[in-house]
C-alpha cells in the first residue's frame, strides 16, 4: 500500500517520519511531502503530485494551525482549511484516491457536558474552528468516501505544543498561571499517526467522522501539575479563570471527545493520557 502524507514538515508529519523508520511502519511504501514539494493550496501543484504518485491513500496532516493568528488572517485560514481541502478531496475522489483527513474539537461550542459525539451537532466560535468545519463540510461534499479525524490537544516531542512549552517555562520560573476551566483529552501525536495508519488499513470501516485522543479528560491546569510532578519540578503551578488569561480566540470551555466509534471501528484501544505524557517526557529526556 503506497501512502502520501501532507505537512510533512509540522508536528503529526514528523511523527509520521518517526513511525516510517520503525517497525509498524514497514509496510506501507511512503511519500511523506512537505509544502516545498506538496502545497495544498497551490492547485496544479497537488493534481500533478497525485498523478504521478499514484498513492492509495493521502492523509492529510497540513493545516493553519495558529488558532489566535486565525482571527485577523480569516482568508488564509479558510483557503487552508476549507478550499483548499476540499480541492484535495475532489482530486483524491476523482484519481479513486482514499482520503483521511484531521480535524479538530475546535467545531464544537464547547458548551456540551458529556463527551462529543461524532454525530453531534457543531457549532465553532472561532476562525480556526470555522476554517475545519469548512474543510470537512467539503471533504463529504466531495469525497463521500472519506474518512475526517477530529482530534484534540495534540502534543509529542517534535514541534511547538503545549507540553514542551509547559517544560521550557517550568525551567525558567519558579510560577505559572495556568487555565483550569478549559477540559479537554490530551492527544499523543505519534499515537495519533499510528492510528490514522490503522485507518488506512482496516479495508471494511465504514467512512465519516471518527474521533481520536487518549483517554481521560483534564483541564490545561491538571495537564500542567502532571508534568510537573512527572519531572520534579519546583515550580508552582497555579489554576486560573479564563477571563484570566484573554486570547484573541475564544477556546472552547469543554472539548471532551467521545472515542467509541474509533476504537470499535479500527479495533483500537486508547491509551490513558499519563501514560502517554510518560512516554513523551522520555523522549525529551526526563
Amino acid at each position: 500500500m503506497k501512502i502520501l502524507v501532507t505537512g510533512a514538515n509540522g508536528q503529526l508529519g514528523k511523527c509520521f517520519a518517526d513511525l516510517t523508520a520503525g517497525p509498524d511502519g514497514a509496510g506501507e511504501k511512503w511519500h511523506l511531502l512537505g509544502r516545498e514539494h506538496f502545497a495544498i493550496d497551490q492547485y496544479a501543484m497537488v493534481e500533478e503530485v497525485l498523478k504521478e504518485l499514484k498513492p492509495d491513500w493521502v492523509i492529510n496532516a497540513a493545516a493553519y494551525t495558529a488558532v489566535d493568528k486565525a482571527e485577523s488572517e480569516p482568508a488564509v485560514a479558510m483557503l487552508m482549511n476549507g478550499e483548499a481541502v476540499g480541492h484535495l478531496a475532489a482530486v483524491c475522489a476523482r484519481l479513486n484516491i482514499g482520503l483521511v483527513h484531521v480535524s479538530t474539537d475546535y467545531v464544537f461550542d464547547g458548551r456540551g457536558t458529556r463527551p462529543y459525539l461524532p454525530t453531534d451537532a457543531v457549532g465553532p466560535t472561532g476562525v480556526y474552528g470555522k476554517s475545519k468545519l469548512s474543510g470537512e463540510q467539503l471533504v463529504q461534499h466531495h469525497h463521500p468516501g472519506a474518512f475526517i479525524v477530529r482530534t484534540s490537544w495534540v502534543y509529542s516531542q517534535h514541534g511547538h505544543n503545549f507540553v514542551k512549552t509547559m517544560l521550557r517555562l517550568m525551567a525558567d520560573r519558579t510560577e505559572l498561571n495556568v487555565v483550569n476551566d478549559q477540559v479537554g483529552c490530551p492527544t499523543y501525536a505519534p499515537d495519533l499517526a499510528a492510528a490514522l495508519l490503522q485507518v488506512c488499513r482496516t479495508a471494511t470501516a465504514a467512512p465519516g467522522v471518527y474521533h481520536f485522543c487518549n483517554s481521560g479528560a483534564i483541564s490545561w491546569f491538571q495537564f500542567a501539575t502532571s508534568i510537573a510532578a512527572m519531572i520534579g519540578s519546583d515550580c508552582q503551578v497555579k489554576p486560573i479563570a479564563t477571563s484570566q488569561y484573554p486570547t484573541p480566540a475564544a477556546r472552547p470551555p469543554y472539548s471532551v471527545l467521545d472515542t467509541s466509534s474509533f476504537s470499535q471501528t479500527f479495533h483500537w484501544p486508547m491509551q490513558p493520557w499519563q501514560d502517554r505524557l510518560r512516554v513523551c517526557l522520555h523522549h525529551l529526556g526526563y
